[in-house]
């Protein structure tokens, strides 16, 4: 069952970085990342905005694009090119699959 709300740690940790860079993105991004607020005014994030950080470190930590390149193309990805979508769904598919070979 997948969470409804992952905090700044959690989001962190998923994506092997600081939780500084996560605020720093989350704030550079500000029309593709939408993070909900607690009562004490912690960011809470969406699956959704979990997906869209994968994307934004897929394109800016693994590729090497600048701010400005990775938010141009995911703007022109939400328009119907899938391709970040798939090069993840890979990149988690050969993740599982390295476990598996350490395992045996």
């Amino acid at each position: 069952m997948a969470k409804m709300c992952y905090t700044i740690g959690e989001v962190a940790e998923i994506l092997g970085e600081s939780t500084s860079l996560v605020r720093f993105w989350a704030n550079t991004f500000p029309e593709l990342i939408n993070p909900m607020r607690n009562k004490k005014g912690n960011r809470l994030f969406s699956p959704d905005d979990v997906e869209t950080f994968k994307k934004l470190h897929m394109y800016i930590k693994e590729r090497g694009m600048t701010l400005e390149g990775a938010a141009k193309v995911m703007k022109n990805n939400s328009q119907g090119d899938n391709r970040a979508d798939v090069a993840l769904r890979l990149k988690g598919i050969r993740d599982m699959l390295q476990q598996i070979h350490d395992n045996i």
